[in-house]
């Protein structure tokens, strides 16, 4: 009546169970466990710390079948067995080193300042709107790891009424030059090309540019500037008006005032290589713009050479 249950009950489902859980352990390098610390007792070899087994292993326990019942007390031997094979398991999966770093948001580290770096990063790529984005970026960072002016515009340009249709280079990118290299005075070609280059510009223009004088491997900045500036104008004028803008130090849409000296050296060398204005036209130019500039501490204005449009009664 009592014994309605036997004491020596089969527990396979124990034995799968088991055997499912060393499976489903997760293992860094994707290997199984140590064959060492699952061998079943009475199968090869044994971890050490399991002690001697003394009855077969689950396998056995399960290829003996429902005929072949195992004893409870044995059962529970096995199962005090596979405990220490778990816990044994566990402890080498802690100390198991991983194979590879994973990365996580706990192990990125972001340095703090790249938040800034990256917005002042997207506010210059506004205001330049470089013709190719990864060129201009790689310049851009490349200039601010080494501490060098950006090529960055100051302000947004908008299409000029009197520039060129066909010209790449604008007021706004030879200023930016201006910056890189007229601390240097006398300029490497090479140089000058890569500086090109990096705002994007068409090398075949620079070429042009470079071929209206006898330049050699060195090139005096302020003669390619002025250059340029005749790049952008349709006169002599007009190409001075630029020359202005990017050298004055007043604010945008103020006087744009230079010394009268670098006004004269310009003025001089774009009237030289035009060739058709005759040298004393130029010096009484420059003489009367002399007289204007004595009378404003040496500084030319642009109102000092530009026709003034008529106001209307």
């Amino acid at each position: 009546m009592y014994r309605r249950f036997p004491l020596n009950v089969r527990v396979p489902c124990l034995a799968v169970r088991m055997t499912d859980r060393g499976h489903r352990l997760s293992w860094g390098s994707g290997e199984s466990p140590s064959s060492e610390i699952l061998s079943p007792p009475g199968h090869g070899s044994r971890h050490p710390a399991l002690g001697t087994p003394l009855e077969p292993g689950l396998d056995w326990i399960i290829s003996r079948g429902p005929c072949h019942p195992q004893p409870f007390h044995e059962t529970l031997r096995l199962m005090a067995y596979y405990r220490k094979a778990v816990v044994l398991v566990t402890e080498q999966e802690q100390t198991m080193p991983l194979p590879e770093t994973m990365f996580c948001a706990q192990q990125i580290k972001i340095p703090p300042e790249l938040p800034d770096i990256l917005k002042q990063f997207t506010k210059a790529a506004i205001r330049t709107q470089p013709h190719d984005v990864l060129q201009w970026a790689a310049a851009y960072f490349s200039a601010l790891s080494k501490g060098e002016p950006l090529p960055v515009k100051e302000r947004i340009e908008m299409p000029l009424a009197t520039e060129k249709t066909d010209a790449v280079l604008t007021p706004g990118l030879l200023k930016i030059l201006h910056k890189q290299l007229s601390p240097k005075g006398m300029v490497n070609v090479a140089e000058l090309k890569e500086k090109w280059k990096h705002l994007c510009l068409p090398e075949e223009q620079l070429n042009a540019i470079l071929q209206l004088d006898n330049f050699g491997k060195e090139v005096e900045w302020m003669k390619v500037l002025a250059l340029a500036c005749s790049a952008l104008g349709e006169s002599l004028l007009s190409s001075m008006k630029h020359a202005c803008e990017i050298l004055t130090t007043d604010p945008e849409g103020g006087a744009a005032r230079i010394p009268f000296e670098t006004f004269s050296f310009l003025y001089s060398y774009l009237a030289s290589i035009d060739g058709e204005i005759p040298e004393e036209k130029t010096e009484a130019f420059l003489h009367r713009i002399k007289e204007q500039a004595d009378q404003q501490t040496g500084m030319v204005l642009l109102r000092n050479f530009l026709p003034q449009p008529s106001t209307p009664f």
